[in-house]
């Protein structure tokens, strides 16, 4: 059994991280009531958005809409968000995994773009990364001031690039908010635009007219639409992040009050027998001397 300043040691190392381990929930749980807000009051108008795009895509010529095109894809594209920073459990390694799955599944060229300092720091070492063409703190500094016009620039570039045919495939992976312990993984097509699946609920919303004209609605609606599937995809990310750390810091907290009960405990019948031992050896001294 280890000595009693060992497990003295022990006890306030524990204690230390339990401290910090709770507080890091605490700001967690504060951010991600912003953050839950937010994606909830964008996601109806960007998941509606997003039908009529695909709508409108489904009627149009091949040759009218840039976006809607389907080529042969030989350079692929995957925009990967993830945090800037660790103890969040699973929420970076589910998009690193994902992605790196795709990787040997695809049969093309693959770049990642990373928005995100943890999957940058894991495909550079692949040379997956491409950073050309994009805002020079698009890795990191996109999470430190995250609003509509500066993910509009990074998509704005990413569908410049698209119509140059830099990229034949461009595919959004992030971690969609559901609850505060739950995130699901989401592997989104971005580019080209896919029209709705042929059912009768889609077929019934195709109709629609066009006004001013359809392309008008390609030239201004569509690139809008990318935009702010993009930013509903980082917002979603973000709550995630926040979910997924305070979930991971409630869980190591618990773990750690459990390893301070089990210490504490460990303590006293160490302290118990040493002090055993010395009642022990007093007696013995004490017979020693009578004798």
């Amino acid at each position: 059994m280890a000595n009693l300043k060992e497990i003295r040691t022990r006890i306030a190392s524990v204690n230390s991280t339990m401290q910090i381990t709770s507080a890091m929930k605490m700001v967690s749980a504060a951010k991600l009531k912003k953050a839950q807000d937010a994606i909830t009051q964008m996601r109806p108008y960007a998941e509606k958005l997003q039908e009529i795009l695909s709508n409108v895509s489904a009627s149009l010529d091949a040759s009218e809409g840039v976006y809607s095109q389907e080529r042969e894809v030989k350079n692929v594209l995957y925009i990967a968000v993830t945090s800037n920073r660790g103890l969040c459990g699973a929420f970076n390694n589910s998009v690193i995994k994902g992605i790196s799955q795709k990787i040997r599944e695809e049969h093309a060229e693959v770049k990642v773009l990373s928005l995100g300092k943890k999957a940058h720091e894991v495909f550079a070492k692949s040379n997956r990364n491409t950073t050309d063409g994009f805002p020079g703190n698009v890795v990191y500094g996109i999470w430190d001031d995250l609003t509509f016009d500066n993910v509009a620039d990074v998509a704005s570039v990413v569908m410049k690039q698209y119509r140059e045919g830099k990229w034949d495939k461009v595919v959004l992976v992030y971690n969609r908010f559901k609850n505060a312990a739950s995130q699901e993984l989401m592997m989104e097509p971005f580019l080209p635009v896919k029209p709705v699946e042929s059912d009768e609920q889609a077929s019934s919303a195709v109709e629609y007219i066009f006004e001013p004209s359809k392309e008008y609605i390609v030239e201004e609606m569509i690139p809008k639409s990318l935009k702010v599937q993009l930013y509903k995809a980082m917002l979603d990310s973000r709550a995630s992040e926040h979910g997924a750390r305070m979930t991971a810091m409630h869980k190591a907290t618990d773990n750690a009050s459990e390893m301070l009960k089990e210490l504490k405990l460990h303590y006293n019948k160490a302290r118990q027998a040493a002090i055993t031992g010395e009642i022990l050896e007093i007696v013995g001294g004490a017979e020693a001397l009578n004798g």
